[in-house]
């Protein structure tokens, strides 16, 4: 069984678009698609319905084969220390859910496929996504085809965003993919768009994705697809 491999930016704002940009560039070179996850709001005020630059990349982005993904409404912890969606009932993930839905559909973004931000999504906002029309959802440790019922296992592997980024954590994500993808496994590696200007995690990044590749990883993205069982189409 040969190896899938899964690489996700997130953070992606007017002040670290570019870092993604540079990031995909190098992606595009190992043939790699990029999984890009997307919040309408973000701290400091940060609003994707004003960033027409940022919104104008990810439609190219997607159009070249990457998926765009949402990643949340705000990303504001609802309890303290509690990512986003890790705590929510099924009424109030729907009305964020559906908030975020229209924010996207505006800016030519919407998607079917939903990331909670760090990867955690409570009962209640599991059981509303489809009705809310999400058909696929990028969990912690496996990736849920929310139509079918089924689900593909495989741990996220990031840097940032809820992840470690010291030398120690960045060496394991590296031998974690690299024994994933010998193994034929779902490799998923994720990295915020912040830390690509940092050259260690970038480095990393970089390293993981290339030694997933050298054990012939084929590269894949956070989809849904209609009409068979497997990462469908965004």
């Amino acid at each position: 069984m040969s190896a899938e491999l899964i690489v996700s930016v997130s953070g992606i704002r007017d002040e670290t678009c570019y870092l993604a940009a540079g990031f995909a560039d190098e992606m595009d070179a190992r043939g790699v698609r990029l999984s890009l996850l997307v919040a309408p709001r973000l701290k400091d005020k940060y609003r994707l319905a004003d960033d027409a630059v940022t919104a104008a990349w990810l439609r190219e982005r997607r159009e070249h084969g990457d998926a765009v993904v949402l990643h949340g409404y705000d990303q504001a912890a609802t309890k303290r220390r509690r990512a986003e969606f890790a705590t929510l009932s099924r009424h109030e993930a729907k009305l964020r859910l559906l908030a975020a839905d229209r924010v996207l559909e505006q800016a030519g973004l919407r998607t079917r496929v939903f990331a909670p931000p760090r990867w955690v999504a409570s009962t209640g906002a599991m059981s509303v996504l489809p009705e809310a029309g999400f058909r696929s959802m990028a969990g912690l440790g496996a990736v849920h085809d929310l139509a079918r019922g089924t689900s593909q296992r495989g741990r996220v592997l990031g840097i940032g965003e809820g992840f470690k980024v010291e030398p120690w954590w960045c060496r394991a994500l590296i031998l974690g993919a690299g024994r994933t993808a010998k193994r034929g496994g779902l490799v998923r590696l994720s990295i915020s768009a912040k830390q690509l200007g940092n050259e260690g995690p970038r480095r990393a990044m970089l390293d993981a994705i290339d030694l997933a590749l050298f054990h012939e990883a084929a590269s894949n993205v956070y989809r849904w697809n209609s009409s068979a069982s497997e990462l469908g189409a965004a």
